[in-house]
This record gives structure tokens, sequence and C-alpha cells, in this order.
């Protein structure tokens, strides 16, 4: 599993860095993303199923310095 830490940057940057990661992985290989942008709850389902991807998993943890979002994306083919 590939991960890609995005935490500070703000849209489009995450998605775009995503979608470049995502593009260098093999069908079915997984991406974990790490995210500060509040924007990114929906800009990554919106991109996943755009780009024929599966978002495996999304998660929002409230930190002391604002919240962090997880996601777990499945490259599609």
């Amino acid at each position: 599993m590939a991960e890609l830490d995005v935490r500070g940057m703000i849209c489009p940057l995450p998605v775009l860095r995503a979608r470049k990661a995502l593009a260098a992985m093999a069908p079915g290989d997984l991406l974990r993303v790490y995210c500060t942008d509040p924007a990114a709850a929906a800009d990554f389902p919106a991109y996943c199923q755009a780009a024929n991807h599966t978002l495996m998993e999304a998660v929002r943890q409230e930190l002391d310095h604002g919240p962090e979002l997880i996601f777990l994306i499945r490259r599609g083919d």
C-alpha cells in the first residue's frame, strides 16, 4: 500500500497529487491519503467516482490543530 501525505495543501492540490500517484500504480493497488483540507471530504468521493477508482474508506479525525481526513483508495482499471 502506498501512502500520500498532502496535509496543509488546499484544493485542488490534494486530488491532483492523488491522481498523479494513482496513475503510477497498477490496477487494484491501494493508496492511503492523509489530508487536512475540509473540501477534500467532497472532492475525493467525486474524483474516485469520475475516475473509476473505489473509495474504500473515508475517516475524519478531530485533532488539536483541526480535522484530518484519511482516504483509502483502490485504483481502478
